[in-house]
């Protein structure tokens, strides 16, 4: 994938947020995969891929519907956004995120998929 910057993150925030909340952690996973892919894809042709594009994870999102973007004040927005930080992080971690054990709080995320422990304690 090639690298993060703020309107990746805010675009597949957005197609997080046009998307049923129940498939909303498959769906950022899947687009992060989709942005790996299109970079490989890149690398070894010098093109761009015919449907996730440059391999980053806005072109990757924008192939889907993107809700407008709202402010910081919308709660619903804010947990896509955490739930892509958090789907980020455990894929440069290599372990699956859970959009139910958010970043924020005290008490340690698991990824449900092995049972271990995705932030331990310090």
């Amino acid at each position: 994938m090639r690298p993060l910057l703020h309107g990746d993150i805010s675009d597949a925030a957005r197609a997080l947020l046009a998307a049923p909340q129940t498939g909303r952690a498959r769906l950022c996973q899947r687009m992060i995969i989709e942005a790996e892919a299109a970079l490989t894809h890149v690398n070894h042709t010098g093109r761009l891929h015919p449907v996730w594009g440059n391999g980053s994870l806005m072109s990757a999102a924008r192939q889907r519907r993107l809700a407008p973007e709202p402010g910081f004040d919308d709660l619903e927005y804010c947990r896509c956004m955490e739930l892509v930080l958090t789907c980020l992080i455990a894929h440069h971690t290599g372990q699956t995120a859970s959009a139910k054990a958010p970043l924020t709080g005290d008490r340690a995320q698991v990824c449900p998929e092995k049972g271990r422990k995705l932030f331990p304690d310090g």
